[in-house]
């Protein structure tokens, strides 16, 4: 039987097959197989064993440099960078295709322009649309250059032969290396671009931001691969009401993950919207079913509304509908509810939702989805400018949540009158009245 000639890699999970398949048998990603050359392979292993050894150090010998940070003034952008833009680190801003990545990234150039060179590379738009673009917003600088340069070849060459401060690609999907032979998009172009964008920024301490593409799942397009490559990913996501855009670190190596910064979309681009709450407590309601909490998203306490609405079932199963939150956290919640306070919660429809299309985790919420639930079930609203910040435990006593002084510093600028929490939680000196439980049974008294 005569040799095979080549072989197939998954390039997602590099799963080996010696024919192609149209979906991996591994990881059942779709067309991610690219063929591989036999003679490529043993040939790379050839160079392998005749590669040199390389000169091992101790850390304690190695010269660190303190590389400082680039701030553009835009504070909401520089706080979820974690203290602004670090030298030579390689990051990548995703989102829904116009939520924004361009105009954002145009404007974090311009502002760096007054103390950075910058390059920006537009391979989607041509240099003309970029500069109607740049005009709409103002951004328009002498040290701000652009190029619609495509071939990561010619973009690599240029930046080392001028060595500016930050280099930005929009976007790396329509990047193309003449290595590769595949086409602009796929796993192994997109393998190679970043693999050689990250060594430009690490040998060269150059600062390289890229934009990407989303799936329609919502994953940055790869799959994966360019999150494990690239030192921080933020993600630009809208909300349906408003103009607002939402921006995300959900890894960063050089700052907070889980930090949030908000803009507001405009003709002249994206504002920054430094005191969100406000915006959320205007939309407060005093009703039965309502209760305020904060979470804390990253180092940004956030004030919420949540919303219940209990309703006797008409079917032989009830129905749990939760929106923002994790269901089984609203059903355990429930169930504590009845076992301890004999509320007949599993006759009733269950619909509870977080206001303003948030999504939460963490349990410092569980007071406040009780005091939900029972608010609407007796339909009796909770006293006016109150909040909520408790963990529930599986045994009905309320216990203290962290990080109380952020979340108090936040609830003071609002004028918050009054404040549920556990008995032996340790509150910093405020002028809030603190109305302390102990268990859930003290609940009852707020709706006899």
């Amino acid at each position: 039987m005569a040799r095979p000639q080549s072989f197939y890699v998954c390039q997602n999970c590099s799963c080996k097959t010696i024919k192609w398949l149209g979906q991996c048998p591994e990881c059942k990603e779709w067309n991610t197989l690219e063929q591989i050359s036999l003679s490529l392979a043993l040939n790379q292993s050839q160079k392998t064993s005749l590669a040199r050894t390389v000169p091992m150090k101790k850390l304690a010998d190695v010269q660190a440099t303190a590389h400082k940070r680039m701030l553009c003034g835009i504070q909401e952008w520089d706080r979820v960078t974690g203290g602004g833009l670090m030298l030579g680190s390689f990051i990548i801003l995703t989102g829904d295709p116009g939520i924004g990545k361009s105009t954002l990234m145009l404007q974090v150039a311009f502002h760096l322009a007054h103390q950075y060179s910058v390059f920006y590379f537009s391979s989607e738009e041509s240099l003309e649309q970029v500069r109607q673009r740049a005009e709409r917003l103002s951004c328009i600088h002498e040290k701000l250059l652009f190029s619609d340069q495509a071939n990561l070849d010619e973009v690599v060459a240029t930046v080392l032969a001028y060595k500016p401060h930050l280099v930005i690609i929009d976007s790396i999907q329509n990047c193309y290396s003449s290595d590769t032979q595949s086409l602009p998009g796929t796993i192994g172009q997109l393998k190679e671009s970043a693999f050689r964008l990250m060594r430009l920024a690490k040998e060269n301490a150059i600062t390289v931001m890229l934009s990407g593409h989303i799936t329609k799942d919502g994953y940055m397009a790869g799959p994966k691969t360019l999150e494990h490559m690239v030192d921080a990913v933020f993600y630009l996501q809208g909300e349906d009401r408003w103009q607002t855009r939402v921006l995300r670190s959900v890894k960063n190596r050089f700052g907070t993950v889980n930090e949030i910064g908000f803009f507001e979309m405009h003709a002249s681009g994206l504002q920054e919207i430094a005191n969100i709450n406000q915006y959320l407590l205007e939309e407060v309601s005093h009703s039965p079913g309502s209760v305020l909490v904060s979470h804390l998203e990253g180092s940004r306490p956030i004030l919420l509304e949540l919303q219940a609405l209990t309703i006797a079932s008409k079917y032989g199963m009830p129905q749990r509908v939760v929106s923002g939150l994790e269901s089984a956290q609203v059903v355990l919640i429930a169930a504590i509810l009845e076992k301890y306070l004999k509320v007949k919660l599993s006759t009733q429809d269950i619909f509870f939702k977080v206001s303003g299309g948030f999504k939460i985790k963490g349990s410092s919420v569980d007071l406040g989805i009780a005091l939900a639930l029972l608010s609407s079930y007796f339909q009796k609203p909770l006293p006016e400018k109150c909040i909520a910040l408790g963990e529930l435990s599986l045994t009905g006593q309320i216990k203290p949540i962290n990080h109380i002084g952020q979340h108090m510093h936040e609830i003071e600028k609002f004028g918050i009158t009054r404040l549920f929490v556990a008995r032996n939680q340790k509150l910093p000196q405020t002028s809030i009245a603190p109305y302390k439980l102990t268990n859930i049974f003290q609940l009852l008294e707020l709706f006899s």
